[in-house]
């Protein structure tokens, strides 16, 4: 529920309940992750999607359901239902959804402050987490990252249907509460939503993680008409944008509407300054080696996701020596990816920006970059192995 908290909390503040309905496992080929949400209000506006049309109509249903006795359900879709085809995956996967009531203050199964803090931050593009107790003890609990918030209470095991929880599913103890609270802290660190159990006295209790993750830096070097259309379009995939030149003239907010800093400064000096991590994507377009080659030294020796030069082949064979011959190993200059992006004819800078961004995409998701229709198997990569109890999939975005 996190990638629509936006919604959701002006849905709230407009004194409107809603029913959620979030993912909570994922076997096999299906269109979206682990913990995507929909949400439909008590004025039937929905929110969002789960499937991309495959489910939706039947979740309609449930979920008003649930906003007519506040009762959580879980439901499944898949090619094993008879109706697959009207309201099952067509695409062949299987998926898990939870749904819970959400409610304004004063009203039943209201949203606790500590839970719409974090909506809140989501909302703002922070670092967020909640943790949703699907089956087992405590079944309908929503927890936040906070040890000292008050302890929520349970939902009564009546109030849930019987085929979904345990007989014995009628609470959460305080030490459990605190294993399921330090283990979505864990989780948040990490950056992933994942599906988990813990041991609650003895009994099992299944936990989906939420996480949404302040969103991974792009950074763009070079302040061209390339840059301006990557910048574009790296946005529109939920990265937060830099544009870095040391020329002033180029660097302008006027040039990078849709970046979130334009930066000007030395490439190499603002790269060394500025903050970096596992998702951080770096891409060199500035065709000048007084800024690519210094750069390009500090750039692979980072732990980011993504470095990536522009340039002819005859400039790729010329930049791969002189960096050897700073220093940079053999395992180091394997990460450059150059000459930049895929092969797809691209030759404007919007479709080259396809091109760098596809790129991209490959590498951060272990993909081939070949055509679907060439590949057999799961066309939706799962993050984990088919059928655990652990799967993870990337944040928000």
């Amino acid at each position: 529920m996190l990638e629509i908290a936006g919604p959701v909390l002006d849905a709230l503040a407009r004194g409107q309940g809603l029913a959620i309905a979030t993912v909570t496992r994922v076997l096999g080929s299906a269109p979206r992750t682990l913990g995507t949400s929909m949400a439909v209000t008590d004025t039937g506006a929905v929110i969002g999607s789960i499937s991309g049309g495959c489910v939706e109509g039947d979740l309609y249903e449930a979920a008003a359901e649930v906003l007519a006795d506040g009762r959580g359900r879980v439901a499944e879709y898949g090619v094993s239902d008879d109706d697959a085809f009207a309201a099952g995956l067509s695409c062949g996967g299987t998926i898990e959804v939870y749904l819970t009531e959400l409610a304004p203050a004063g009203h039943r199964n209201a949203v606790p402050a500590a839970v719409l803090g974090q909506l809140r931050a989501a909302a703002a593009g922070l670092a967020a987490g909640l943790a949703v107790v699907v089956a087992g003890p405590g079944t309908g609990l929503v927890l936040t990252p906070q040890d000292d918030e008050p302890a929520a209470a349970p939902v009564p095991a009546a109030s849930v249907p019987a085929a979904s929880v345990p007989a014995a599913s009628v609470g959460l103890d305080a030490d459990s509460n605190r294993r399921i609270r330090a283990e979505l802290r864990a989780r948040l660190a990490g950056g992933r939503t994942a599906l988990g159990t813990v041991d609650c006295a003895g009994l099992e209790a299944r936990v989906l993680f939420l996480v949404a993750a302040a969103p991974p830096r792009f950074l763009i070097f070079g302040a061209g008409d390339f840059a301006s259309a990557l910048s574009a379009a790296a946005s529109l995939l939920g990265y937060r944008v830099t544009v870095c030149d040391a020329r002033a003239v180029f660097a302008t907010p006027e040039r990078f509407p849709t970046a979130d800093e334009v930066v000007v400064a030395w490439p190499s000096d603002y790269l060394a300054g500025t903050d970096t991590d596992a998702r951080t994507v770096i891409c060199v377009l500035s065709h000048d080696e007084k800024f690519d080659l210094p750069l390009l030294q500090a750039a692979l020796r980072l732990d980011v996701a993504y470095v990536g030069a522009m340039g002819s082949r005859r400039t790729h064979d010329r930049r791969m020596h002189r960096l050897q011959d700073a220093g940079l190993s053999g395992a180091e200059l394997d990460r450059l990816h150059s000459p930049i992006g895929l092969d797809l004819g691209a030759s404007t800078p919007e479709e080259t920006a396809v091109s760098i961004l596809a790129e991209v995409l490959a590498t951060r998701s272990g993909g081939s970059g070949a055509p679907l229709g060439d590949r057999t198997g799961p066309i939706h990569r799962p993050a984990a192995s088919p059928g655990s109890d652990d799967e993870t999939s990337h944040p928000a975005q």
